[in-house]
């Protein structure tokens, strides 16, 4: 996890995070705390085969500019880029044209391999790896996608809480899931720990909590059977 802070925490990088498979290295968000909290992990950008992307927040795409740059003239070759086909168009029109635009330089292939990934359908990023956007609310209007890895791992990315998904999941089979945490409540645009503590024990188990506010120390021993998702460690399913 190369950072499981909220939008607004200061204490924690955002909440991005590495995924290691079949001797690739893939960037999961790439928020505008990415490439310091990068470079404290001991890690370049060359470092990187690809990048997926959940959804258009800055703390999920506010680095892209500069992976983008430094992959280019630094390392001179364009990065996988596995996003959700609804995304891609407002990726590059409402986030990164302005700052990329240059010369002949004016579109995201410009910059990116990219790779469309079709909702609800699996796509492998490695011989070991397979991916499926689910989208998922977060802020009305505003696609956003949680990813299910090979049928066993959720990564929530940013959603409101949804119970009948996370039971269907768990029933289904998933062993882990990263979910985000709004600590306090009302939890309009993520899940709150509240609602999380609602869930059977037997999904809570299952369940480790990212994207939490700077106060989380204050929230250890409060979180029922849930773990808490450290940044900087690494985590083997």
């Amino acid at each position: 996890m190369v950072g499981t802070g909220s939008a607004f925490a200061k204490k924690h990088y955002n909440n991005n995070a590495l995924i290691k498979s079949g001797g690739k290295t893939i960037l999961l968000d790439c928020g505008i705390t990415l490439p310091h909290a990068l470079y404290e992990l001991g890690y370049n950008f060359g470092q990187l085969d690809a990048v997926l992307i959940s959804h258009i927040h800055a703390d999920h795409v506010g680095g892209l500019e500069e992976l983008a740059f430094q992959m280019l003239f630094n390392y001179n070759r364009k990065p996988l880029l596995y996003i959700a086909e609804p995304l891609i168009s407002p990726l590059w029109e409402h986030t990164l044209r302005g700052g990329l635009t240059q010369g002949e330089l004016t579109s995201l292939s410009d910059f990116f391999e990219v790779r469309p990934l079709k909702p609800n359908e699996y796509a492998p990023l490695t011989e070991e790896l397979s991916v499926m956007p689910i989208q998922t609310a977060h802020i009305p209007g505003k696609p956003s996608y949680s990813f299910l890895i090979n049928d066993r791992f959720f990564y929530s990315a940013d959603m409101q809480f949804d119970r009948k998904l996370l039971e269907l999941l768990h029933e289904q089979g998933v062993e882990t899931f990263f979910h985000d945490c709004q600590l306090e409540p009302p939890g309009n645009v993520h899940a709150c720990l509240d609602e999380l503590l609602t869930l059977p024990e037997a999904i809570q188990q299952k369940m480790w909590l990212m994207h939490y506010g700077d106060a989380i120390s204050e929230y250890i021993g409060k979180t029922g059977a849930m773990r808490i998702v450290e940044q900087g460690k690494m985590y083997s399913f």
